[in-house]
């Protein structure tokens, strides 16, 4: 770790507390105010992290957009799973989302808010996504953007941003995202740890760090609100606003000020983690769920564990995980997708295991072999195509299951967007909430493969050596 981390109990223990009512009743009465749609454009399944009781479309179709808008709720979600897309395919399905959205806004005389929710460790197609959705957006009704709000922080899984650098929480410490293993992605890899220095990295110089707009901590904890509203007033020509954030206390007090900016006329796009989708939906707080709410009709059948992530805090997890004795491991030999004979055959190999083991009450884990492939340099694209062979061919064995399991667990973004999307064939869920913290549950829709069944997307960087092992526990139990 660089001599630049921070000890996370001294960075926080200098930070002023705030009178929580004060800050809960303005921001009541300001989205009491806004009369917007919020549309949420998910790039892994992931992002319903803070959220319950919302619903999440597995397509962006003008009939699913449309159900989205004349919903009750002020919020949805679309999951476009673009993470695992090429630039190509990300471009095309953005515009087809905002293309339809426009549609659908002008035939309701509806206006909305669109956030492009991604990783909170800085990964994902920025900044083309969300220049994408600005430039359709732009050219296919009277919007015109002013600016974009950046804000990656996410409490539940240890994202914090303090002096406008983002931190990662490893254990005790802060460690600058930049230097971490999230940086090295091979295909979303970036250096700059400060965010202002990371917009200006990522677009190639096009969008500068000193033209970056800051929200200080210090003027959040303040409660600058009239500062903080001026500062959003003055963005123009679609620079970037960096939001400091260390608790939701600071993500509510942003959203007063940017209620008030936005009620002014001002319009933003919006890249963030899971956090602002809460504040700015309205969303409650609700307890962990126990397992009565989650295994609604207990089978004598054991579940299924679907783990595809190779980032190492997933493979720490499943080490953990192979603690548990209820548990059969099965390891899918993913280099194998070299041969289409071999790879077919060892597909067909896990799902027959598979099904006799669920049947006779075991609960099956299925995980990829953890050795990554490499075909060496300037083989991003390819390397990726083969991640998506692989994820298909895990998708196949849910879609192929004979054998309902007690749940369904897949660890892993790409991993589980393709498990809900193409093997349950989920069109729309119900975020039912989360299992621990940043570990959310779908309810699977009545058109899916397993009608009503819990379906526990479990991100590849979130939690401790043990969470993994802790959430099936209780599913067991």
């Amino acid at each position: 770790m660089s001599s630049d981390k921070i000890l996370a109990r001294e960075a926080f223990s200098k930070i002023p507390e705030v009178n929580t009512k004060t800050v809960d009743k303005m921001l009541s009465d300001g989205l009491r105010d806004l009369n917007k749609k919020i549309v949420v454009l998910d790039d892994d399944p992931t992002g319903v992290q803070t959220i319950h009781d919302i619903s999440v479309y597995t397509d962006w179709s003008l009939d699913s957009i449309e159900s989205g808008f004349k919903e009750e709720n002020s919020m949805f979600f679309i999951l476009t799973n673009s993470r695992g897309f090429t630039a190509v395919e990300t471009e095309k399905a953005h515009k087809e989302i905002a293309i339809n959205i426009s549609k659908i806004a002008q035939k309701l005389n509806k206006d909305f808010i669109i956030i492009s929710r991604s990783d909170s460790t800085l990964r994902g197609h920025y900044p083309l996504e969300t220049e994408v959705l600005k430039q359709t957006i732009e050219a296919n009704s009277k919007i015109k953007f002013d600016g974009e709000v950046l804000m990656p922080f996410f409490k539940e899984g240890g994202r914090f941003t303090i002096d406008n650098i983002h931190y990662v929480q490893y254990d005790e410490y802060l460690v600058p995202a930049g230097e971490t293993e999230f940086a090295k992605d091979r295909t979303f890899g970036y250096t700059k740890s400060q965010l202002g220095e990371y917009v200006e990295e990522k677009t190639k110089g096009v969008f500068k760090s000193k033209d970056t707009t800051y929200i200080s901590l210090d003027d959040i904890r303040s409660l600058n609100i009239e500062s903080i509203t001026d500062q959003l007033l003055a963005v123009k020509d679609f620079n970037k606003v960096v939001v400091n954030a260390v608790d939701y206390i600071d993500v509510k007090i942003f959203v007063i000020a940017l209620l008030k900016a936005i009620k002014s006329g001002k319009n933003f796009m919006y890249r963030s983690a899971a956090a602002l989708t809460k504040v700015i939906g309205g969303v409650s707080d609700k307890n962990l769920l126990t397992r009565n709410e989650l295994i609604k009709v207990d089978s004598k059948n054991g579940g299924l564990i679907i783990v595809g992530s190779h980032v190492k805090k997933t493979t720490e997890q499943l080490e953990e995980l192979k603690k548990c004795d209820f548990i059969e491991f099965i390891e899918f030999n993913c280099h194998l997708v070299l041969d289409n004979k071999k790879f077919e055959d060892e597909i067909q190999r896990i799902i027959e295991k598979t099904e006799k083991l669920i049947v006779s009450g075991k609960t099956v884990a299925i995980y990829t072999s953890r050795k990554r492939i490499d075909l060496g340099e300037n083989k991003e694209e390819e390397e990726l195509k083969l991640s998506v062979k692989i994820s298909d061919a895990v998708t196949s064995i849910v879609e192929k299951l004979n054998v309902r399991p007690n749940y369904i667990v897949a660890k892993g973004g790409i991993t589980s967007s393709d498990v809900g999307t193409k093997g349950l064939k989920v069109k729309r869920a119900t975020v039912a909430g989360q299992i621990k913290p940043g570990i959310p549950v779908w309810t699977t829709g009545s058109e899916s493969k397993f009608p009503g069944i819990s379906y526990v997307i479990f991100p590849g960087n979130v939690g401790t050596k043990t969470t993994l092992r802790e959430a099936v526990e209780i599913l067991n139990k």
